[in-house]
């Protein structure tokens, strides 16, 4: 039997392919999470031919044991025929907003670009609770150096400084590594090879390789063609693509019992090369030219450019966001944060929550005045998660939906993302927005203290625009039929 002709037999026993939510790997063992318990057939998949035994010891959970080598060739034949290798990827429904949600998404045309970036974005979500954690550590200690300037005087406030910046360099220091990692769980390889060939970027040999090739300039080393971190998460991303792809070309061919051995070490040493003298280099230009365009915008010394782009780029965050275009800001994200050590573009952007939040209330006192208590109760309940920076119980439960408060709220978020910009508001991370990002706000040019409290002046602004362009623009009799 071949390994194909074994993963089919499995998943009919399995209740079919559309009852798997994941299909990962161990040494031995294919792992799947299944959606409803009672369709395996356990019986069946012991009879199997290559099937070496089962371990179901938890609801949702079996363990198919089918020897080295071949688990893992397996878990690639699961993730090429569409399914997930994190049950977290797989898409559910449970309320409203997701099923407008989803219906969005379902409606929307192929788009190989937006595909593209919803790659990066799928890549890096699952980073998102370290990029928090870094960004708010980063973001505290430093108002505290700021508030407090004779901190390193205070046992308390040194250690506690101390601490908190271990935990902004654990992520920072080793971002290449964690992009590596989830980017070969994505497509599909190793994640511990991914995780070494982005660790690689960033080690001090690269500099030793540029200078015996002559690729390292010493006065300026930012400018050399090859250096250590040279094309960041782009170079990681991409080059793990191109490692899996190998990966999976020496797996089809190595017998099961070498597999676990030899097919790692060829595979990093056959793809350490282009990388190293290649795809780092040129990621590098690729970096260096987002990070001109951000400066050129978003970092102008002429304050109407800045109002201008703050303006464009708030309104139109959300409209990407229907669309599935912002995943790809989240590799932007990463490189002004490896290039400048902050974010500026993100803190107008987190002002598209804000709109939606007083067009929402707009509609809320419409609503009320027409009678149309349902929706009174749709934004009762989404509300609060707005104000906090979660946005799409609003976006899809109430303005996607209705149309035009759409538009409005993104109109209205302009006037906040002009005026952070033009204030020069900086983060120290991405991904929580609305009051809960506060403390992120903290690497302006002017200071913690005046970044966090324009910020702060943004969201109301936004909260105000939002309220009055949706006041002003959709009629009573909208709210009413809604």
């Amino acid at each position: 039997m071949t390994n194909e002709e074994l993963v089919k037999q499995m998943l009919e026993k399995l209740g079919g392919k559309d009852n798997v939510r994941s299909a990962t790997n161990c040494q031995t063992r294919l792992r799947v999470q299944v959606s409803d318990d009672a369709k395996i057939d356990e019986a069946g998949l012991k009879g199997i031919e290559g099937v070496l035994g089962i371990v179901h010891d938890r609801p949702g959970y079996i363990e198919v044991v089918v020897g080295p080598g071949k688990c893992r060739k397996c878990a690639d034949i699961c993730h090429d025929m569409g399914i997930p290798s994190n049950a977290a990827d797989a898409v559910s429904t449970n309320n409203d907003w997701k099923t407008n949600k989803s219906n969005v998404k379902a409606g929307q045309k192929p788009n190989k670009v937006r595909d593209l970036l919803k790659v990066f974005g799928e890549i890096f979500v699952p980073l998102i609770p370290g990029v928090i954690a870094a960004g708010l550590c980063a973001g505290i200690a430093t108002l505290i150096k700021q508030l407090v300037p004779g901190f390193a005087d205070n046992t308390f406030l040194n250690v506690l400084v101390n601490l908190l910046g271990l935990i902004n360099s654990a992520f920072l220091a080793y971002l290449t590594a964690w992009a590596g990692y989830r980017a070969a769980e994505r497509f599909g390889g190793t994640p511990i090879l991914g995780g070494m060939l982005g660790m690689i970027t960033g080690l001090d040999g690269i500099n030793v390789i540029s200078q015996a090739i002559g690729w390292f300039n010493a006065d300026v080393p930012l400018d050399s063609i090859l250096r250590s971190g040279r094309g960041g998460v782009l170079a990681a991303v991409i080059g793990v693509y191109f490692m899996v792809k190998i990966e999976k070309a020496i797996r089809r061919k190595m017998p099961d019992s070498l597999d676990i051995v030899f097919t790692p070490i060829l595979t990093l040493l056959i793809t350490l090369i282009p990388y190293i003298f290649v795809v780092m280099p040129v990621c590098g230009l690729i970096s260096s030219g987002l990070c001109w365009i951000v400066q050129v915008l978003c970092m102008s010394d002429n304050i109407v450019v800045r109002v201008i782009s703050g303006y464009v780029s708030a309104a139109l965050f959300l409209p990407m966001v229907a669309m599935g275009m912002h995943h790809g800001l989240v590799a932007l994200y990463s490189v002004q944060l490896e290039q400048f050590g902050y974010v500026m573009l993100y803190p107008a952007l987190a002002m598209a929550g804000a709109g939606q939040v007083g067009a929402a209330i707009a509609i809320a006192r419409k609503a009320k005045k027409v009678g149309n208590e349902r929706m009174r109760n749709v934004i009762r309940g989404a509300l609060p998660a707005g104000f906090l920076g979660v946005g799409e119980p609003l976006i899809y439960g109430v303005t996607l939906p209705m149309g035009k408060p759409f538009i409005t709220a993104g109109l209205g978020a302009g006037f906040g993302g002009a005026f952070a910009m033009a204030t020069e508001v900086a983060a120290t991370t991405w991904g929580p927005s609305g009051l809960l990002a506060l403390f992120v706000m903290t690497a302006g040019p002017h200071g913690a203290v005046n970044s966090v409290l324009c910020y702060g002046v943004g969201l109301v602004i936004s909260y105000v625009m939002g309220y009055v362009i949706t006041n002003l623009m959709v009629k009573d009799e909208e709210v009413a039929n809604a």
